[in-house]
């Protein structure tokens, strides 16, 4: 099954103007923070599209990446604007990761580490923490434990998908938390759709080797291949074990929703980040 890549629900603006995709019916967990980011609100202009009139602040972005074409100054105070966007404090502290297209996850705690970990998923139960997976193509899955109040938050590029980073992490949750499968909520997130994501062979081939439904993953053309990763990760979570009704889409295509949304691909590589986010509220 190909996924549809219309962004599904409205944008929520902040009270601090940042721009984000909240899932709908998350709300019923009062315990919950967490938030798909967009380039709406921030400080950044060094993704503006040229002739943008620079004169207006406006139209400034939430760039919160650490990327070389803006400024470590700039993406810092988009992070404190994201952090108080989605749990209300600027002062919450925000535990990233640096991302290699793994499967590795790991547990972040309240105290800072000395260096910022390396994987591709963060984890935590304790309260007070707000996580992030940083984005421009690649899919955002953020998973909560209603049960045993534990979250975590997964990048999932092509590399990382074919290392099975959700389904590892998730087994990992029941590791470390005691996370029964079928008790988790996910929701993917935006990322590029298969309208916009070919791929070439080597690809292919990797996602037919290591799973029996690789080749239904693939939307194929004349001389084209087009690669559903969205629909990829949900096949993860419910091979994870969570059953399919607890699996929400946000939706929207990096590559094809501008307005909305930083792309890599699209962008021939100048692009910012977006962030998902996720946390347990401080009691």
């Amino acid at each position: 099954m190909i996924a549809e890549q219309e962004t599904r629900i409205p944008m929520t603006r902040a009270e601090n103007g940042v721009g984000l995709f909240a899932v709908p019916g998350w709300e019923r967990f009062d315990w919950l923070w967490h938030g798909f980011s967009t380039h709406c609100g921030g400080v950044s202009r060094a993704y503006l599209t040229a002739g943008l009139n620079e004169s207006r602040p406006e139209l400034a972005q939430l760039n919160l990446g650490f990327t070389a074409t803006d400024s470590a100054e700039n993406v810092r105070e988009n992070r404190l604007r994201w952090s108080e966007a989605v749990t209300g404090s600027r002062e919450s502290p925000l535990r990233t990761i640096r991302q290699i297209h793994s499967g590795v996850s790991v547990v972040a705690e309240a105290s800072a580490p000395e260096a910022i970990p390396v994987a591709d998923g963060i984890m935590t139960s304790e309260p007070g923490i707000l996580l992030g997976v940083m984005t421009a193509d690649c899919i955002p899955v953020l998973v909560a434990d209603p049960v045993q109040r534990a979250v975590a938050a997964f990048h999932a590029g092509w590399r990382g998908t074919v290392g099975r980073i959700v389904e590892h992490g998730i087994a990992r949750m029941t590791t470390e938390f005691g996370s029964d499968p079928s008790h988790l909520v996910a929701a993917i997130g935006p990322g590029i759709g298969a309208c916009c994501y070919t791929v070439g062979g080597e690809v292919e081939a990797q996602f037919e080797a290591e799973f029996h439904y690789g080749a239904e993953l693939f939307l194929k053309g004349n001389e084209t291949s087009r690669l559903d990763l969205i629909e990829a990760n949900r096949r993860q979570l419910t091979a994870a074990g969570l059953s399919q009704d607890s699996v929400a889409f946000v939706g929207g295509c990096t590559s094809c929703q501008p307005w909305y949304f930083y792309s890599h691909r699209a962008s021939g590589g100048h692009a910012g980040r977006m962030m998902a986010s996720i946390g347990i509220r401080q009691a």
